[in-house]
């Protein structure tokens, strides 16, 4: 879990730091969505702990809040299990995020101020390096950070947060063999070009690249 000790911070909300637990929380949550950790399967604290490098108690804790959210049940003497999720409900997620998602960031095209959204350029940076190195976890984490700072400047905390759950709750399970495949760069990459198109003005392009950005997500589930 090195790369949630060494890469840019989180983002801090309410002016709070995240803790240690909350950061562990964050790294599972990547691993679920990235489809590291797989729906159905039982994973004790003390397993997950050595996987990541951490000791058990922070796992332990940050499980038990992921329990909370529904993304895995307690499984008494035994560990935990990944929450299983339909294609459906993918489906649904998928499309919800797009009536929020597409308008919003076309709407931050004129309204957004352009020093903000540069501020964002090494989140979409460090996107593409996770990419390139395969790390598919830093990946979802900073795909997450760039799109809810996207999303946050639109001035709806309401939105971000909506949008947050919708997203913890989504899976990616073809990440792997994209990144495999060597073709995980080029769909990191459209988080630069979208910023570009932000910068330009140019809502239409910031539309298409949006589109087919939540279009890739719905081809990643369904491997």
């Amino acid at each position: 879990m090195s790369h949630t000790h060494n890469g840019p911070a989180l983002p801090v909300l309410g002016g709070k730091k995240p803790s240690y637990r909350e950061r562990v929380a964050d790294a599972l949550r990547a691993a679920l969505i990235a489809g590291e950790l797989r729906a159905g399967e039982v994973y004790s604290a003390p397993t997950l702990a050595t996987r990541f490098g951490v000791s058990a108690t922070p796992v332990r804790e940050a499980l038990l809040d992921l329990a909370k959210e529904g993304l895995v049940d307690i499984v008494p003497n035994k560990g935990f299990r990944v929450t299983a999720v339909s294609e459906q409900q993918l489906d649904e997620y998928t499309h919800i995020r797009s009536l929020i998602e597409v308008p919003t960031t076309v709407g931050l095209a004129a309204t957004a101020d352009p020093a903000d959204l540069e501020a964002l350029r090494p989140v979409a940076r460090e996107i593409v390096t996770s990419a390139a190195a395969g790390d598919l976890i830093a990946y979802v984490e900073a795909d997450l950070r760039f799109h809810l700072g996207l999303l946050a400047l639109a001035g709806n905390g309401h939105l971000v947060e909506v949008v947050r759950d919708l997203r913890r709750r989504s899976r990616l399970y073809g990440l792997t063999a994209l990144a495999e495949a060597g073709r995980l760069r080029a769909s990191a990459e459209e988080h630069l070009e979208l910023l570009d198109a932000l910068l330009a003005g140019d809502g239409e392009a910031v539309h298409e690249v949006m589109t087919r950005h939540l279009g890739h997500v719905r081809g990643l589930w369904a491997h």
